[in-house]
């Protein structure tokens, strides 16, 4: 991936010598004739770094860059100047310049190791910021995230597809890990180094939700006082994630197909192409097929979005990684407070083991947070009230019952019946959103029920 460089010189000879120096190298390159015309092109397109005259008329290089580095993405700057003191200098690499660069250039070699040097300096910069999102997020080790025989062929798929650029289609039910899985096809493809954007697209109103992805123009609506870039922008050259993409408004889904075909886009209230290179991975706990023929989901960017479909097991389907996941939140979470936890009873293990976890993973993780707080030493049948307030259902039965639906409708009504048919309460017990919970309720026909 090219990056991207935006020159701002007022001297229109040397601004072309600078951008035949950075094309030559394969770079791409934009150009501003001053600062006011360098901080409309940053506010409405992603550069990897910004090469600027110091002295121009208006705003300076140096005042340029402080108003840029307020967003914590900004990228490098390099400031060239033929009139610069020595306290301008110290003063600007002080506030986070990467150099400075005298004019005339002594040879374009001097540039072009300068701003190599920057791209590797900002490139280190994503990556580290990457790791720590990683370890903020207690991304597990692949031998948990993989844990059990059913999660061998996803691995396999993560694998192939992680270094193409397809779309790719995760499929599962609330609770499965499709996030993670999304993180780890970002973590394991090119594009690491950049940014992996996640966007609930349930949890976010539709009347915002298109400012939310494509960002918007000053004064484009009531409170919308500055311009503001949106996901796909704030993605570019790494990875968007649109999580429950089946709850996107119909009115959306054309403006998506559009980015995807063509990645390019406008803002909210604005009729300038922005053009990104982002790579997109989706996710969805419902049947999109089934969305097409209901005419809730448009079949053209169904098939755009479907290039790639990876589908993630339920828990109940890997009964041999239950023991393995236990036992890592149980070091995680016991870790967390500081509490000596060694294990589970006996009891316990088989109460976990033959327990339908409707919630999937993520419930298993609640309840053993949960077990943790309330255990001692090792964890007992007692430390988990909500296995023991469920009846558990035989697993083989299970297995044979195409019933997955009258499962998932018991576990909606009692968590209506808990939460007093508070359906946010209810959505936040099931771990899913309160659109989704409203769809499944009128789905099931539970709406008349208290």
């Amino acid at each position: 991936m090219s990056a991207r460089i935006l020159i701002t010189e007022d001297d229109n000879t040397f601004r072309s010598l600078l951008k035949a120096i950075l094309q030559s190298e394969g770079y791409e390159t934009r150009e501003a004739e001053n600062a006011e015309d360098a901080l409309i092109l940053l506010e409405k397109e992603s550069f990897d770094l910004v090469l600027t005259d110091l002295k121009m008329p208006g705003m300076s290089g140096l005042d340029l860059f402080r108003i840029v580095r307020s967003d914590p993405s900004h990228p490098a700057f390099i400031v060239l100047t033929a009139f610069g003191t020595i306290e301008e200098a110290v003063s600007g690499t002080r506030d986070g310049v990467f150099d400075f660069l005298t004019k005339p250039l002594k040879d374009p070699e001097s540039l072009r190791t300068v701003v190599r040097k920057a791209l590797e300096e900002k490139k280190r910069e994503r990556e580290y910021a990457g790791l720590k999102e990683k370890e903020s997020s207690g991304f597990p080790p692949d031998e948990i995230m993989f844990a059990g025989k059913a999660m061998k062929e996803v691995k396999r798929l993560i694998s192939d597809v992680a270094q193409a650029q397809a779309t790719v289609l995760i499929q599962g039910e609330s609770g499965t890990g499709k996030e993670l899985a999304a993180k780890t096809v970002h973590m394991m493809s090119k594009r690491n180094s950049s940014a992996f954007i996640p966007v609930n697209c349930a949890a976010i109103p539709d009347n915002l939700l298109e400012s939310e992805l494509f960002g918007h123009e000053k004064g484009a609506f009531t409170g919308a006082i500055q311009a503001r870039r949106g996901k796909f922008e704030l993605a570019h050259g790494g990875t968007l994630f649109l999580d429950e993409i089946g709850e996107l408004p119909l009115s959306l889904q054309a403006k998506l197909l559009r980015v995807l075909q063509e990645r390019k886009f406008e803002r909210v209230g604005g009729n300038r192409e922005i053009s990104v290179d982002v790579r997109v991975v989706a996710a969805t706990n419902r049947s999109l097929f089934e969305e097409v023929q209901e005419k809730r989901f448009r079949d053209d960017l169904y098939y755009r979005i479907n290039v790639f479909p990876i589908t993630l097991p339920p828990l109940r389907q890997r009964e041999d990684a239950i023991p393995v996941l236990a036992d890592y939140f149980i070091r995680k979470f016991s870790g967390q407070i500081g509490k000596k936890i060694s294990g589970l009873e006996p009891g316990a293990e088989q109460a976990i083991m033959e327990y339908s976890w409707p919630g999937n993973i993520r419930e298993l993780q609640n309840a053993i947070e949960r077990a943790v707080i309330l255990g001692k030493g090792v964890l007992k049948i007692s430390d988990f009230p909500d296995i023991r307030e469920r009846p558990v259902q035989d697993s083989d039965e299970m297995r044979e019952s195409p019933a997955l639906e009258e499962i998932e409708k018991r576990a909606i009504i009692e968590a209506l019946k808990k939460s007093g048919n508070n359906r946010t309460l209810a959505a936040d017990l099931l771990g899913i959103s309160r659109r989704t919970l409203q769809y499944r309720i009128k789905d099931y026909g539970l709406s008349r029920k208290k």
